[in-house]
């Protein structure tokens, strides 16, 4: 038996013009967001430097899951990809518990977006209300999503070029300050590094790998994407092989810096990239950089939006969904699904108009460690598939190398995260909330299946 899925009909009918360049800068840019630009600052403020522990795990466990879905999804290009593979691995319930929580995670994370955003550009344009800010965003991004895959795939294009830009530039100035060679900036060392690494504990260090794995968040969109390239096998192994080690760098080298420049008891922790180039008084550069931050998570919201809205599609075209969620456009985009997707983002807006500055925080601690489970099915689902298909003698388009030791070596890292994080009282909060929620979802698609099954044996009789 081969990887090609039996569980999901081809999806002929969307759109095939992403480009490799964009689906490759897609996955960059998705990946830097709000988990950056905001939750860095509160992984410092959580565990101090030893954040930096927390971010090497982090990414060690994501480049592993992105080798795992690469290895998938050349095989099997699908817009429900680790849902699908999930499923023709573990069964139906499975792929249809994987899907749903990964939608639901990704419209919080719109939400959450969309506030962020709004809530950044308000510090430099008092003018316009929060929750009035983020409703245009919401409005202006479903419209860009409904116009076409390809217009899609090159406005993510530009906006991650200019997002790495500014963190490029972001890291020389940081350097810069940390080596004294600004004149109008005293340097502030290494001190905040090696005078206390760790001043929270494992505790500590728990609490920030949660937001940390929020930040990593999202970069499996690149899977979702391969569906709609015009060569999945080869743009995906390229968009793979050049997102993970960038981000990587890009996380580790800005978090070192922030690390380095504002203690973790810092008021400017808030907004780490504005404090650190406010400290190296650069005129009008922390304001330019919140400018970037917002326009980084804008681009984040709309790849999010981009990735949910295939999703839904995605279980409504398997028979895990309402069947008008499949419903496409002239421009062959799910518009009902991008409009399903985008609706909790208008909702919450509502509600911060109602509970200012309550939300946002509410919305991070409810998908902190669902990016855990995701990335956990696509790691087993990965090894059973592999195992079926060398058993079979297929030939894969893409393997990922270090099978099964590193697939294994995955699960054993995931494992041990869990074990950290029920040691700390937020993370065990959101780890249990977590497995409550998968319980309820799984329960609901599992009496879903059977409901279905029950009908048709009735209908054929």
């Amino acid at each position: 038996m081969t990887m090609k899925s039996t569980a999901e009909r081809p999806s002929t009918s969307l759109g095939h013009s992403m480009k490799p360049r964009q689906l490759t800068m897609m996955g960059l840019g998705s990946a830097i967001g709000a988990g950056l630009f905001l939750g860095s600052g509160a992984g410092v403020q959580a565990a101090g430097p030893a954040v930096l522990i927390s971010y090497l795990v982090a990414g060690t466990l994501i480049i592993l899951v992105m080798w795992a879905l690469g290895e998938m999804a050349a095989a099997n290009p699908s817009s429900g990809a680790f849902s699908v593979y999930a499923e023709k691995a573990m069964g139906r319930t499975a792929g249809a518990t994987v899907g749903w929580l990964w939608w639901l995670q990704l419209v919080v994370v719109i939400a959450a977006e969309a506030l962020g955003a709004a809530g950044l550009l308000f510090t430099v344009w008092p003018v316009v209300p929060v929750w009035a800010l983020s409703l245009v965003f919401m409005a202006l991004f479903t419209a860009i999503n409904l116009a076409g895959v390809n217009n899609f795939g090159e406005f993510e294009f530009w906006f991650a070029i200019l997002k790495v830009a500014a963190i490029l530039m972001f890291l020389g100035i940081g350097t810069a300050l940390l080596l004294g060679l600004l004149p109008d900036a005293p340097s502030p060392g290494l001190g905040n590094i090696t005078g206390d690494f760790a001043p929270a504990g494992l505790g500590g260090i728990a609490t920030a790998l949660f937001v940390v794995i929020f930040a990593f968040g999202g970069t499996e969109i690149v899977s979702v994407a391969a569906a709609e390239t015009e060569n999945p096998r080869h743009s995906v192994g390229l968009a793979i092989r050049t997102v993970l080690w960038r981000i990587l760098v890009f996380y580790v080298g800005s978090v070192f810096v922030i690390a380095a420049v504002l203690p973790a008891t810092s008021e400017s922790l808030s907004s780490p990239f504005a404090g650190v180039l406010d400290a190296a008084r650069i005129p009008g550069a922390g304001t330019a950089i919140t400018l970037v931050a917002v326009i980084a998570l804008l681009s984040a919201l709309n790849a999010n939006l981009y990735g949910s809205s295939r999703m839904i599609y995605s279980l409504a075209h398997r028979g895990e969904a309402p069947r008008f969620l499949s419903k496409l456009n002239k421009a062959r985009v799910p518009m009902v699904a991008v409009g399903v997707s985008v609706a909790f983002g208008f909702f919450a807006a509502v509600l911060e108009l109602l509970f200012p500055e309550q939300i946002l925080p509410a919305l991070f601690q409810l998908v902190g460690s669902t990016c855990l489970m995701v990335w956990g099915s696509a790691l087993i689902s990965q090894l059973i598939l592999r195992r079926r298909a060398d058993r079979d003698g297929t030939e894969l388009p893409l393997r990922m190398k270090g099978f099964p030791g590193l697939t294994i070596f995955g699960l054993v890292l995931l494992a041990l995260i869990f074990a950290v994080g029920f040691s700390g009282a937020e993370s065990s909060r959101q780890l249990f909330s977590t497995i409550a929620l998968v319980a309820g979802i799984a329960a609901a698609c599992w009496f879903g299946a059977k409901v279905a099954a029950s009908r048709q044996d009735t209908a054929g009789k």
